[in-house]
């Protein structure tokens, strides 16, 4: 199967991007990413656990359901470091990554309905499927970093607020969906490199490694003959039989 064809590795890297973003969202938008653990000494009452998210916060006490209080406006006034470099820092990795599956895409689309043999007049401007993988890879390796830095700076300053204050603070579930879907992204941008080196071995550009063409292919325009190459051919020497008298 040529680089022209929908691989495996490139099918499997588009679901595996897709993912990765749903499992940022679900990141994004639960209110898990650290809990405080308020113990009491009274009978009467029970313990209570505030769930801090990138965007709300609530307190529950034990065994209930509902928030006892419940803070939407929370993103406004994070007192926490690393919760606030993560409101900026998961949605412009979902940015990356989605830009960069809508490359995959259009890579896939692009080996799928092309015709193998490009347009002699706009062989030097298209950006291929080759180099729409590539860039691709490079967009989920950049919104890998984007994502795992910050989530995993939380477990640190979780044990940084422990030393602080007390120790009732711990990191929740939001913080291992986030490096989970880090390492989701990382393992696309390495499919999608392998898939650009497998096709890198044909004799083309580094930016259009695309096309395998046929050595006659690579000159697309081909020099014009002279009257006398064209004659040459014809020419065939032919003997002359005399008859002698």
């Amino acid at each position: 199967m040529g680089c022209r064809d929908v691989h495996a590795a490139t099918v499997l890297a588009f679901l595996s991007g897709t993912a990765s973003v749903a499992g940022l969202l679900a990141a994004v938008l639960l209110p898990n990413w650290r809990q405080m653990r308020l113990y009491t000494f009274n009978k009467n009452e029970r313990n209570v656990t505030v769930y801090t998210g990138l965007w709300i916060k609530c307190a529950r006490v034990d065994g209930s359901r509902n928030c006892v209080i419940y803070d939407p406006q929370w993103y406004t006034a994070v007192d926490q470091l690393d919760l606030r470099v993560l409101q900026f820092a998961l949605p412009l990795s979902m940015l990356t990554a989605v830009s960069a599956l809508f490359l995959c895409l259009i890579g896939m689309c692009n080996t799928a309905f092309v015709s193998t043999v490009p347009n002699v007049k706009l062989a030097k401007c298209l950006v291929n499927s080759a180099g729409c993988h590539l860039v691709a890879g490079l967009l989920f390796l950049l919104a890998c970093a984007i994502c795992l830095t910050p989530s995993i700076w939380v477990i640190f300053y979780n044990n940084y607020l422990n030393r602080k204050y007390e120790p009732v603070f711990s990191f929740d579930i939001s913080v291992f969906i986030a490096i989970a879907s880090a390492g989701g992204l990382f393992f696309t941008s390495v499919l999608l490199f392998l898939w650009y080196c497998a096709c890198k071995s044909l004799p083309s550009p580094f930016w259009q490694p695309l096309y395998s063409h046929p050595p006659s292919m690579h000159s697309y325009a081909s020099q014009p003959y002279s009257a006398r190459s064209r004659l040459s051919a014809m020419e065939i020497d032919i003997p002359v039989v005399t008859h002698a008298s």
